[in-house]
């Protein structure tokens, strides 16, 4: 099999690039914009492998995308813009890569009969779940510019398969953390700002609510769906662990071995939604399970930022400049 990742030099991507050419015998094709959150040095350990090889493109691109696709069996779209915050500070970019971008990822797909396409979407487009936990038939209530531009994507991704018949799934994830995320987003930034001795930003009063989810399991379910999900349908990804911030940061601190004053109250964000919860009986159905706890995922995380500075060091320095 020949098959695609889209924002394939970015974080879930290069990790599920990753566990395919580890798991699997098929070629990968690295589509990535090498925006501020893709770059070569994340797929630097993969250069030499005979079945991976890189495209430099963006998503919106229609003629480069063609070209880099043409010949692929499947394809797996997870290229997009995905900060909250830089939502909220500026939508534009989201609204197009997420939306426009995702309309010409699958109307490509359309017109070379790609055999298989699956949407990587995310559990934010069903909004603050207060009780309970979403199902894939929930109403879809976004309330920040970029889960409103993932709410967008999927339903375009889906109206693909409705319209034209093309194969495609969509999963809808938690929030990952592991291995080659941006330190911009919370455990990272949590944890090279503890391995550089400053403090934790907690937005609020700590008490909203993630699910957590290793990346390395994440992308087991990617790939059972693509392999045994139906097209035309949603799948829900999530390890069951819904945690406080709060709780999560005492977990940080205990594995640097500080205390309270490593952690620093700012004001919350805007639109803060209190918690996620999803419901995971679609994909345990097909034989989905996490094989990590979040201990452990927190430990193996903290470790490998912690041996790899050479990573998310320059990184951090091109970001404050």
């Amino acid at each position: 099999m020949r098959l695609m990742v889209t924002g394939g030099a970015g974080f879930i991507g290069s990790n599920y690039l990753r566990w395919v050419l580890a798991n699997t015998d098929a070629e990968v094709v690295a589509y990535d914009a090498l925006t501020y959150a893709g770059n070569l040095s994340t797929l630097r350990d993969v250069d030499d492998s005979p079945r991976y090889s890189f495209v430099h493109g963006n998503i919106c691109d229609p003629g480069t995308l063609e070209a880099a696709m043409r010949g692929c069996d499947a394809v797996v779209h997870f290229a997009a813009e995905s900060h909250v915050d830089r939502s909220i500070a500026g939508a534009d970019d989201f609204i197009h890569t997420n939306c426009f971008g995702t309309n010409i990822v699958m109307d490509v797909a359309r017109r070379l009969e790609i055999g298989r396409v699956v949407h990587i979407g995310t559990d934010e487009v069903y909004g603050s779940v207060e009780v309970g936990s979403s199902t894939e038939a929930d109403p879809l209530e976004p309330r920040s510019p970029y889960s409103a531009s993932k709410a967008g994507s999927d339903l375009i991704a889906l109206s693909y398969h409705h319209t034209h018949g093309l194969p495609v799934s969509v999963t809808r994830c938690t929030n990952n953390f592991g291995p080659y995320q941006y330190p911009e987003k919370a455990i990272p930034l949590f944890t090279t700002n503890l391995l550089d001795g400053r403090s934790i930003p907690l937005y609020g009063d700590g008490l909203n609510e993630r699910d957590w989810l290793y990346v390395d399991d994440h992308c087991t379910g990617i790939h059972l769906v693509l392999e045994a999900g139906t097209a035309g349908e949603i799948y829900n990804i999530g390890a069951g662990n819904e945690t406080p911030n709060r709780v999560l940061v005492d977990k940080l601190l205990a594995l640097f071995g500080v205390g309270e004053e490593m952690v620093d109250y700012v004001a919350d964000r805007l639109g803060h939604d209190r918690r996620y919860s999803v419901d995971i009986a679609k994909i345990t159905a097909l034989g989905w399970q996490r094989r990590r706890t979040l201990d452990e995922a927190l430990e193996a995380t903290v470790a490998w930022y912690r041996d790899n500075r050479w990573w998310w060091e320059p990184l951090r320095a091109r970001a404050a400049d």
